[in-house]
């Protein structure tokens, strides 16, 4: 078997399969009715109704209610006493609703839409129907209770966390039965995440019985995938951990009903590349969870289980939220599994490896590009051996082509006594042809890894290396770094032998030339490591080639070659 074939043939494999996975995520069959999919985005003036919710099963302590029929919907109510509070950190701005408590908008400061357009920021959260994001909490209880509905009174029309480490937002709900409730968002220094505890105090003369919820909602738009821009093709919705198992819903999952599940250590999460919105409710509790979709408007309903406050007592309610981008080392610390939020694909057990290697060698090199260099080369150290000697077969059947030229003008009109010369021949000089398949074969889960870790890894998002290259997670503005690896794959073609089939040999031609085309919109980190990665093959070949050359000159003179003592 011809070994530029297999080479030719898994190339276009690849890419055959990278397109399907591609289409088969997005568009593949699904039970969604055809009439939701190209509505608009709702305004949040619609009631989303919640269905029943399946039964917890039994424990020791008490449960979330089994269904969720009167959980507030997601109608906006107009007020005239809500105002919002503005929260500044070193990280995000925040705009808080005293309608409910809710978290209306959340605006990354280090983090521009586009490295051209510093002053346009990400916005996380908003109210605008483009890109809706709302993060609400409250207490429900029979009769009056501080939903996301109810009016609280803040202290303060905005806080700065200034040069403190800590900042606290306190805002405070008094209902008419006596019970009254202070609800404090606590902002870190150098952290998006934010805790809420909710301190209810009963000064009536009845126990008050209350649950605490949760609900994000956030747009759920149909994906437009582009060939031009690689980061359309990150999923973008809600992600859920139900304590084993991290699995994502897209459109055609909640298209006829809502997903319903009640777990222990669980989360929700809404994805998208490099950032997401995430609830973690506290270890150990049972809640239950619920994700629902109406058109293009996404609801996440978390429902932990009831307590009661007695006359003159006092209760805390406490929730976890993280607003921002998919930090790993942050994400970590607040739970072991909200890393898998950060969406690597089937080949995570590459690319998590590949990501904590880059950034320890970015720890010393200080630059996203230089560390990719370094790792390319630690990948080709750690495969040498292997690479060695399917090169020197190459280097081998290299040396053998004008007596295979030979061969094929002798029995060019028997194509059988052909092969069969052609395979004694391989056997004679102990020669693999199919030796060079060896190489890309190893190179392209690292490939496919690398292609995940720099479109969906923060750390690397709008990182420079040097010189024209600004954005390491983009393409190469100019082209320049796919018309080097153009230059070099033609190069190495050169230092292997051509094929013997003239149309193979033609194909093997223009493979530069594709090559360079598909590569053009790659991620330019994502090229510059198979430049790197081709430069050094190149080095390798060209050696190994000078000392297979060498041993066939030695080896009339009586010296033995490596290959004899094969």
């Amino acid at each position: 078997m011809d070994n530029q074939r297999l080479l030719v043939w898994a190339f276009f494999g690849l890419m055959l399969w990278m397109t399907w996975q591609a289409w088969q995520q997005d568009y593949g069959p699904r039970s969604e009715p055809p009439a939701a999919v190209d509505e608009p985005a709702p305004l949040l003036d619609e009631t989303t109704a919640l269905p029943e919710l399946s039964p917890p099963p039994p424990a020791a302590v008490e449960t979330p209610d089994q269904a969720l029929p009167d959980l507030p919907g997601t109608e906006e109510t107009e007020d005239a006493g809500a105002t919002t509070v503005v929260v500044t950190t070193d990280v995000a701005r925040y705009e808080i609703s005293t309608r409910g408590g809710s978290i209306v908008s959340a605006t990354m400061l280090n983090y521009p839409v586009a490295k051209d357009r510093p002053d346009e920021l990400v916005q996380l959260l908003s109210s605008n129907p483009a890109n809706v994001g709302v993060l609400r909490t409250g207490l429900r209880a029979d009769g009056d209770s501080p939903t996301h509905e109810a009016v609280f009174r803040a202290e303060a029309a905005s806080y700065d966390l200034g040069d403190r480490d800590e900042l606290r937002v306190p805002l405070v709900w008094t209902g008419e039965n006596g019970v009254s409730v202070v609800k404090e968002y606590v902002f870190s220094r150098d952290h998006y995440a934010i805790e809420l505890s909710q301190r209810v105090t009963n000064g009536g003369s009845e126990p008050w019985r209350a649950d605490q919820y949760s609900q994000v909602l956030r747009r759920f738009n149909k994906p437009e995938r582009s060939m031009f821009d690689v980061s359309s093709y990150s999923f973008d919705g809600p992600l859920f951990f139900d304590g084993k198992k991290a699995e994502k819903l897209d459109r055609g999952d909640l298209a006829d009903e809502a997903f319903t599940f009640t777990g222990e250590d669980a989360y929700f999460a809404a994805i998208q590349q490099h950032f997401l919105i995430a609830v973690l409710p506290n270890p150990d509790q049972q809640y239950v969870y619920q994700i629902a979709r109406n058109n293009n408007l996404m609801t996440a309903s978390i429902v932990g289980a009831k307590q009661t406050v007695a006359p003159g007592g006092t209760a805390t309610f406490e929730r976890l939220f993280y607003v921002g981008p998919k930090l790993q080392s942050e994400l970590k610390e607040l739970h072991p599994k909200l890393r898998l939020s950060v969406d690597y694909g089937f080949l995570s057990m590459v690319s998590q490896p590949m990501f904590w290697l880059l950034s320890w060698i970015y720890g010393f090199v200080g630059n996203w590009g230089w560390a990719i260099i370094v790792v390319t080369l630690i990948i080709k150290l750690a495969f040498y051996k292997l690479t060695e000697t399917s090169g020197r077969s190459m280097a081998k059947l290299r040396n053998l082509q004008p007596r295979m030229k030979a061969l094929q003008e002798r029995y060019k009109d028997d194509r059988q006594a052909l092969s069969q010369q052609m395979m004694d021949l391989y056997k004679r000089e102990k020669v693999n042809p199919a030796a060079g398949c060896l190489p890309i074969l190893i190179q392209m889960p690292f490939f496919l890894a690398f292609y995940w870790v720099l479109v969906e890894s923060v750390e690397m998002r709008q990182a420079p290396f040097a010189l024209w290259i600004t954005d390491l997670s983009s393409r190469d503005p100019y082209f320049i770094l796919p018309l080097v690896m153009g230059a070099a794959m033609f190069l190495q073609q050169k230092l292997n032998p051509a094929p013997t089939d003239p149309v193979q040999a033609r194909v093997m031609q223009i493979m530069p030339i594709m090559f360079t085309g598909f590569f053009a919109f790659f991620p330019a980190g994502l090229v510059l490591y198979w430049v790197t990665n081709t430069v050094l093959s190149i080095a390798q070949q060209w050696k190994i080639n000078k000392v297979v050359e060498q041993e066939a000159k030695d080896k009339p003179h009586g010296k033995k070659s490596k290959s004899d003592d094969a």
